[in-house]
C-alpha cells in the first residue's frame, strides 16, 4: 500500500463515519469522526503491539513515509482557509472589527506567551527540561482556535450574531496571525534566525502583510475573470486556481499564504459573489458556494483522520499522555486571560452578552492546524529525557486537541443556550 492509496481509503472511512453518524451517535461530523479517529488510532495501536497484524503494521509504515508538513501545511491548509473564508459575513465582520482584531493579534500573542512560560516552568517541575523557545513554539502552535465544530452548533442554534461573528472571524484571522507567528518562532529554534526585536519583527511583518498583500491581488484578478465568465463551470475552476497556484505560489515567495487565502476568500464571497448573483442569478452561484462548503466538510473530515493514524507511528508513553491531560488546563487558562482581557476594555464602550467571554473560552477548539504545525518540527533533532521533541510535541498537541473537539465541543451547548435564553429576556 502506497501513501496515495491510504489517503483514498482514509477519505472513504471519513464519508462512512459522517454517514452513520447521521443514524447513530447524531453528533456534529467534525466530533463525530474526530471521535472515529480516536477509536481507530487505538485499534491499530493494539493491534501493532500486542497482536503484531501485519496489515496494521505496514499501514502505520505508510503513515511514517508522509511528508506532513507539505500535505498540510503546504496543502491542504490553503483549501480549509479559502472556503472557510467564503462563508464570512463581511458586513457583519466590520461590525466587530475591533473585537476581532483585538481576539486576532493581542489574544494569539498573548496566550502563546502565557502558555510559552507556563508550559516552561511546568514541564521543568515535572522533570522534562524543554528549553524555553520549543515551549514558546508549543505555545504559537497552540494558541490559534480552530472552532469548525462549535462554529456548526452555533449556527444550528442560532446564537446571537455578536458571538458567532466574533468566533467566526476569530477562527479565520488568527489561524493566519498564529501560523505566522509560529513561523518565525520556528526560524529562531531550527534555523538560528536572530531573535532580535528588528529581525523577528521584520520577519513577521514581511509574512503577514505581504499575505494579505498578495491576497488582495488574487481577489481582484479573480473577481474580474469570474464576473465575466460565462460559464459556472470556469467560474468554478478559477476559484480552485485560489488555493491551488495562489497558495503554492505565496509558500514559494515566503509570506503568508495562510493570510492570502483568508483575504481573498472574504473578499470573493462577498463582493465577487454578489455581482455574480446578479448576472447570472442565484442557482450558478449556490453551485460554487455549495461545492465549497462540501469540499471544506471533507478536508476536515481526512484531516483529523489522518493525524490520528500519525499518532499510531509514535512510541507513545503514559507519562506523555499525562503531559498533554497536564497542558489542557494551562491552555484553557491562557485562553480565558488572553479573551478576558480585551473584553474589560470593550465593556466600557459596547454591550455584550454576558456568556461572551465563557463561550469563547470553551468553545476557541483546538482543531488540525496545531496538529499540522505539530507535524511540521523535525524529527530527531531535539532530545527530551529520552524523548524526541516531535513525538512530545505532537502528542501533547494530540491531547490537548481531542480534549477540546470531543469535551468541549460537546458540553458548549449548554452556554450558548444561556446566552440565547439571556437574549430573548431583553427582547
Amino acid at each position: 500500500m502506497n501513501a496515495w492509496y491510504l489517503i483514498c481509503f482514509l477519505s472513504a472511512l471519513a464519508i462512512f463515519i459522517a454517514f452513520a453518524n447521521q443514524f447513530i451517535l447524531k453528533m456534529q461530523t467534525t466530533i463525530a469522526i474526530t471521535t472515529g479517529s480516536v477509536v481507530i488510532s487505538l485499534l491499530l495501536i493494539l493491534a501493532v503491539k500486542m497482536l503484531g497484524d501485519t496489515t496494521a503494521l505496514e499501514m502505520t509504515q505508510v503513515v511514517s513515509s508522509i511528508n506532513f508538513n507539505q500535505l498540510l501545511l503546504k496543502g491542504m491548509l490553503g483549501f480549509l482557509l479559502f472556503a472557510g473564508a467564503l462563508e464570512i459575513n463581511l458586513a457583519a465582520l466590520r461590525k466587530q472589527r475591533w473585537e476581532i482584531t483585538a481576539l486576532v493579534l493581542f489574544s494569539t500573542i498573548t496566550s502563546t506567551v502565557i502558555v510559552g512560560y507556563l508550559s516552561y516552568y511546568l514541564f521543568a517541575f515535572v522533570g522534562w527540561p524543554v528549553p524555553f523557545i520549543y515551549c514558546l513554539l508549543f505555545g504559537a502552535l497552540i494558541s490559534p482556535t480552530d472552532p469548525i465544530a462549535v462554529l456548526a452548533i452555533i449556527k444550528q442554534m442560532r446564537a446571537p450574531e455578536g458571538i458567532s461573528v466574533q468566533v467566526e472571524g476569530e477562527s479565520l484571522f488568527n489561524d493566519g496571525i498564529g501560523l505566522v507567528i509560529f513561523t518565525t518562532i520556528f526560524s529562531v529554534a531550527f534555523y538560528g534566525t536572530e531573535a532580535t526585536f528588528t529581525d523577528v519583527a521584520e520577519l513577521f511583518l514581511v509574512d503577514a502583510i505581504g499575505g494579505i498583500v498578495f491576497g488582495l491581488v488574487i481577489a481582484l484578478v479573480g473577481h474580474f475573470l469570474i464576473i465575466n465568465s460565462r460559464d459556472v463551470n470556469i467560474r468554478l475552476l478559477l476559484t480552485l486556481t485560489i488555493p491551488t497556484a495562489g497558495f503554492a505560489a505565496a509558500n514559494i515567495w515566503e509570506i503568508s499564504g495562510a493570510l492570502a487565502m483568508v483575504t481573498s476568500g472574504i473578499l470573493l464571497g462577498n463582493i465577487t459573489r454578489s455581482k455574480a448573483t446578479e448576472r447570472t442569478g442565484p442557482e450558478d452561484t449556490r453551485y460554487v458556494k455549495d461545492f465549497w462548503h462540501a469540499t471544506d466538510s471533507f478536508l476536515n473530515a481526512l484531516l483529523f483522520l489522518i493525524i490520528g493514524m500519525l499518532i499510531v507511528t509514535m512510541p507513545i508513553t503514559l507519562e506523555e499522555i499525562g503531559l498533554g491531560l497536564l497542558m489542557v488546563p494551562v491552555v484553557l487558562l491562557a485562553r480565558f486571560l488572553s479573551v478576558g482581557t480585551p473584553f474589560v476594555f470593550f465593556k466600557k464602550y459596547r454591550q455584550y452578552d454576558k456568556h461572551s467571554v465563557k463561550i469563547l473560552t470553551w468553545g476557541g477548539l483546538r482543531g488540525g492546524l496545531a496538529l499540522a504545525m505539530a507535524a511540521a518540527i523535525p524529527r530527531d533533532q531535539v532530545m527530551i529525557a529520552g524523548s524526541d521533541l516531535h513525538d512530545l510535541i505532537v502528542i501533547v498537541t494530540y491531547v490537548v486537541v481531542i480534549f477540546s473537539i470531543i469535551v468541549q465541543g460537546l458540553t458548549i451547548s449548554p452556554l450558548i443556550q444561556s446566552s440565547i435564553q439571556s437574549a430573548e429576556a431583553k427582547n
